[in-house]
């Protein structure tokens, strides 16, 4: 309401122009009654509590209910009004309670006088109260002590500042009164698209400067990789040269020569060094190739160094480029002491929660206008195997660990809110997920513990269904009898299908209406440790633990689409 002052000078202005001397002559002394104080909260809370009650003006603090009444009532809020009674009711109350206090018991009698019949037909809770000044002490009357008391008193202030509080700001507003904040929030864009367009010129030169600069880095660098690649292929033709002999030595032994063999076997282990190569990405990479044969191992030897060469000359020269990632900004956040096994980023991108092996999980919040800093860090006690965060909001955070706890971290509150246990048969909670739509996840847990063995050797599997406003177990999803050990969780956009990945190559696809499981298919020889719906949810992609990746079509179930085998996909899947 602070534009009721600017409003009230523009009525002014127009009955000045329209020479409406006798409407401004009213609109005048109206304003000087003004009952509401121009709808201020805090000049209506000192009217009735510094200046009605006080003053025992009880006509006057009845009149201003009846006028907000009446406002209300045009507004045709029928929640408010009900409580404007009940305050209202209260108030009075604090008025009768007042002059007790002050010894005014004819001022309560003159009160009932005038608004005794009023007060009866309203409610029948006030019967009782036409008996208090007839009674010795009422402040110890037990239907009548706690109007005596000081928290009540502080309780009702309360209660009508926040109540006008909350009308006034919620209150649809007059046109009249909207000329003045339209026209403050014009000129606080006109402010912001001047200060953006000036920030937006800045930036564009300093891009352009940065454009220049690297133009010329990446100019120096190819003249001085073309210069280094010449050297290097000379150095690696001489050590193959070099080589040679050897290698026809491994694959004479490996087609059955055994004298040459035995040869080869009292002879220094053979140590073979690849020259320089030039990557893809325009740098330079040195790479070092050690192969030591014995007797005993020189066929595997000799055909391990074939493989290597193969594969080191597919990934150099005709694996596909990936897109260059440009970063536009880099934030490190330093605290782990063991090394990092798993990170999650929140819905909103805000919160980041990473785990170690040491079985702590520290939680980042990020904010750009202030450094970086640790929001908390939780200590599990085991080592964590997966990590989830609600898809609604940034506050809760799901941890699954080796003993089969499963926690639930409130950011906001910065403690464990619910601590759940997995049954003994199955210790591990392998992975965690959150449905995007209702309040429930979803865990996998398996019979075994993950060790340094394969992840086949994870025994048998567990998918139970948690509400996450009872934290109790709802359902468990059938698997069939002894079913491998699930390893990835996936929901679709809605919630209503969830995919589960197992450690046979298996895909699970499971109706979460129904908790039944709908289909599922052979995707993979090998152990599937990634699962994650495509951008239009007509595919799925997986990742096995051999580096390969399929495209599954959704539409024709078993169908491959595309899919992908690469070395670099192994060392992501194993970190």
């Amino acid at each position: 309401m602070e534009n009721m002052q600017y409003a009230e000078e523009l009525v002014r202005e127009f009955l000045i122009f329209r020479g409406f001397t006798n409407t401004l002559q009213a609109f005048e002394t109206e304003l000087c009654t003004d009952i509401g104080k121009g709808f201020q909260v805090n000049k209506i809370l000192d009217l009735i509590f510094a200046v009605y009650i006080p003053k025992f003006q009880a006509e006057k603090l009845a009149g201003l209910f009846s006028f907000f009444k009446q406002c209300f009532s045009s507004w045709s809020e029928t929640t408010m009004l009900d409580t404007l009674l009940k305050l209202e009711g209260s108030v009075l109350r604090c008025y009768i309670v007042h002059a007790l206090q002050s010894g005014r018991k004819d001022k309560v009698v003159e009160f009932f006088g005038m608004n005794g019949n009023d007060l009866l037909l309203k409610s029948y809770d006030w019967t009782p109260w036409f008996a208090i000044p007839y009674l010795k002490n009422p402040n110890m009357d037990p239907q009548f002590r706690v109007y005596f008391s000081k928290e009540w008193y502080e309780a009702l202030r309360l209660s009508v500042r926040n109540f006008f509080s909350e009308v006034f700001n919620g209150t649809r507003l007059p046109a009249l009164l909207k000329i003045s904040s339209e026209k403050n929030t014009i000129s606080r864009l006109k402010r912001d698209n001047k200060h953006l367009s000036l920030k937006l010129s800045q930036l564009q030169a300093l891009l352009e400067d940065k454009e220049a600069q690297l133009g010329q880095s990446k100019r120096s660098l190819r003249a001085t990789n073309s210069s280094a690649t010449s050297s290097g292929v000379e150095d690696e033709n001489l050590h193959l040269s070099a080589s040679s002999e050897e290698i026809c030595s491994l694959a004479t032994s490996h087609l059955g020569r055994r004298e040459q063999s035995e040869e080869c076997a009292t002879a220094e282990p053979v140590k073979i060094i690849s020259g320089h190569v030039k990557s893809s990405s325009g740098h330079d990479s040195y790479s070092a190739l050690s192969l030591h044969a014995s007797y005993s191992g020189i066929d595997d030897a000799a055909q391990g160094f074939y493989g290597s060469i193969i594969e080191n000359g597919r990934e150099v020269l005709g694996e596909e480029e990936f897109p260059e990632v440009s970063i536009e900004f880099q934030e490190t956040f330093l605290g782990h002491t063991s090394p990092i096994t798993r990170c999650r980023f929140s819905a909103s991108g805000n919160n980041i929660a990473s785990a170690s092996v040491d079985g702590t999980v520290r939680i980042w919040t990020y904010d750009s206008s202030i450094p970086a800093s640790r929001n908390a860090t939780i200590y599990c006690g085991a080592e964590i195997m997966s990590l989830d965060w609600e898809c609604k909001s940034d506050r809760l955070l799901l941890i699954g660990t080796a003993d089969g706890g499963i926690k639930a971290w409130n950011v906001d509150a910065k403690r464990v809110v619910c601590d759940l246990n997995t049954t003994e048969a199955f210790p591990s909670v392998l992975d965690l997920k959150c449905s995007p739509v209702e309040p429930i996840f979803v865990s996998a847990a398996s019979s075994q513990r993950l060790g340094s063995n394969s992840m086949e050797s994870l025994g048998y599997a567990s998918l139970t269904v948690w509400n996450m406003k009872t934290w109790k177990a709802m359902t468990v999803l059938p698997l069939g009898e002894d079913p491998p050990a699930i390893t990835s969780l996936c929901f679709n956009h809605n919630g209503k299908i969830l995919a589960a990945s197992a450690t046979d190559g298996m895909i699970h696809m499971f109706d979460m209406s129904a908790g039944l499981q709908i289909t599922g298919w052979p995707a993979h020889d090998s152990a599937i440790s990634s699962l994650l719906f495509g951008p239009d949810e007509t595919s799925i992609f997986s990742l096995g633990s051999d580096g390969r990746i399929f495209e599954w079509s959704l539409q024709n179930q078993g169908r491959v689409l595309w899919s992908k085998t690469s070395s670099r996909y192994k060392a992501i899947q194993r970190g």
